[in-house]
């Protein structure tokens, strides 16, 4: 890795300690950045969570973790060593007032250093941890609260989330994360458009048909089914995810790439969503639920069967209605996408996994080539997010040879981690290490999250009136049927494999 500009000293807490989320993740990303000088043995590391666990036993896990989620090559003996002593624990609720003796014996003599709370817990305790964390006196001006989402499950509750926290923490404290933003590939979306004036100047009507985003996931609920019940494809990744990258493909120039420029435009992206109306919604949106089926050759369950081994609590529940797949055509009011639709799609137990947007230029104005030269392809430029970061742009080129002239298609396939020689950090690396920085560009500011919600709650709200259930799906397909027929009544197709 080329070497990372040092940050100062901080101490980073976070609550959710013993989750699946600080363990896979978190914990792995902090490693990285240690190991590669970023942070060192001054700073601190304290996990906090209900359980009751000593520094000791708490290393224990984060050493279980590491050696489960980091390569072994990455994780020479010493520098585990080393990391796990800048590990801490300490044994708090952070939902209720009493029980905070062990949290403020850590910050007794640690007044004047970058504090950074992770809420890696249910967003329904965001509030309350950061009440919590101001009745304690805990929060300095070098303090910053980093919250997961979803923040909230619809606009009125995310603009409770937004107020609750806002009584402790202002806005410029607030970092509201999406990893998806930390990809390499997220941020080379940047560079692709504007440090290079050959794509800048075709990214329009003129030369763009559509655009494809497309994020795709091979595993089911899993553990989760408590929280995605009550979530969905819609709240789980439209709203936040996928959102973000199509603000990042439509947004104009921003005039710097500070923090507020950023996401100025981006927020300009989401204002210009074209409302879906309640009767547009049955034919720009599909929602869908997987049934059984078979995913990598194995069979696999449906997703009432999956919930219910998802789920923490016991007993009986009705059939569900979330959808576990969202296909959706937007429309960006503006005048460079003015006719170009973005087809999003997403789900769960589909063929791949896969994170890709595809833009669809439009053919060639007039064939000059003779039609035995073969058919022309349009031009399409696909952008990895994962796996294999990278970018392929197809394009048609002469067949080699004697014998006439023949046209086949041939891709330009740049893949990063081969290209540059490196390991492709974890997009949760860069953000952490933003948080301690002070720098909020990659980090979603609350105005973009209420208009978010303000464009899809309408769609929310038609489904829920339409008593319509969810298209059913086989595990290991692209979706519904309803999904292709989404795009191709428009004359276009689904790409659905990784050149």
């Amino acid at each position: 890795m080329p070497a990372s500009k040092p940050v100062d000293d901080f101490d980073m807490v976070v609550f959710g300690a013993t989750g699946d989320l600080t363990l896979r993740k978190l914990i792995p990303a902090l490693y990285h950045r240690f190991r590669d000088g970023q942070f060192g043995a001054a700073c601190r590391i304290i996990g906090a969570a209900r359980s009751d666990l000593t520094d000791d036993s708490y290393r224990a896990r984060a050493s279980k973790a590491l050696q489960e989620h980091v390569k072994p090559a990455d994780l020479p003996a010493d520098t585990l060593a080393a990391f796990l002593q800048v590990v801490f624990y300490a044994r708090v609720d952070g939902s209720k007032p009493d029980g905070w003796e062990q949290m403020q014996a850590v910050f007794r003599n640690a007044a004047d250093r970058v504090r950074v709370f992770y809420l890696a817990t249910s967003p329904d305790l965001y509030g309350a941890v950061c009440k919590n964390l101001a009745a304690q006196n805990l929060v300095t001006p070098k303090s910053r609260v980093v919250l997961e989402k979803p923040i909230g499950h619809d606009l009125a509750s995310a603009r409770q989330v937004i107020a609750d926290v806002g009584c402790v923490f202002t806005e410029e404290q607030t970092y509201r994360i999406d990893h998806f933003l930390g990809k390499e590939t997220v941020q080379n979306l940047l560079a692709l458009r504007f440090a290079n004036v050959i794509f800048e100047r075709l990214w329009n009507t003129d030369v763009i048909d559509h655009v494809q985003i497309t994020v795709g996931e091979t595993v089911g609920v899993e553990s989760r089914g408590d929280y995605y019940d009550h979530s969905g494809a819609l709240r789980d990744m439209v709203q936040n995810h996928l959102l973000q990258l199509l603000c990042l493909l439509a947004m104009e120039a921003p005039l710097s790439l500070a923090a507020d420029a950023l996401r100025d435009e981006k927020l300009k992206v989401l204002r210009a969503l074209k409302p879906i109306a309640p009767h547009e919604v049955s034919h720009q949106t599909v929602r869908g639920q997987y049934v059984s089926g078979a995913v990598g050759g194995k069979s696999v369950d449906g997703y009432q069967k999956d919930l219910q081994a998802g789920r923490s609590e016991k007993g009986e529940h009705a059939p569900s209605e979330t959808e576990t797949f969202v296909a959706i055509k937007a429309e960006v009011r503006t005048w460079r996408w003015a006719n170009v639709p973005f087809y999003l799609r997403t789900g769960k137990r589909l063929p791949e996994k896969v994170s890709e947007v595809v833009i669809q230029f439009r053919d060639v104005p007039v064939a000059v080539f003779p039609r035995e030269a073969g058919d022309i392809q349009p031009n399409r430029l696909v952008i990895r997010l994962q796996p294999e970061e990278g970018i392929m742009l197809g394009m048609m080129s002469k067949d080699p040879g004697p014998g006439g002239l023949r046209l086949r298609p041939a891709d330009l396939d740049i893949s990063f981690e081969q290209a540059f020689s490196l390991r492709y950090p974890d997009s949760y690396e860069r953000l952490l290490m933003d948080t301690v920085r002070g720098n909020a560009t990659l980090f979603m500011r609350r105005d973009e999250v209420e208009a978010a919600w303000l464009w899809i709650e309408p769609i929310l709200d038609a489904w829920k009136a339409s008593g319509d259930r969810p298209r059913p799906y086989a595990a290991g397909s692209w979706g519904p049927t309803a999904a292709i027929a989404l795009i191709e009544r428009d004359g276009r197709t689904w790409h659905e494999k990784l050149e």
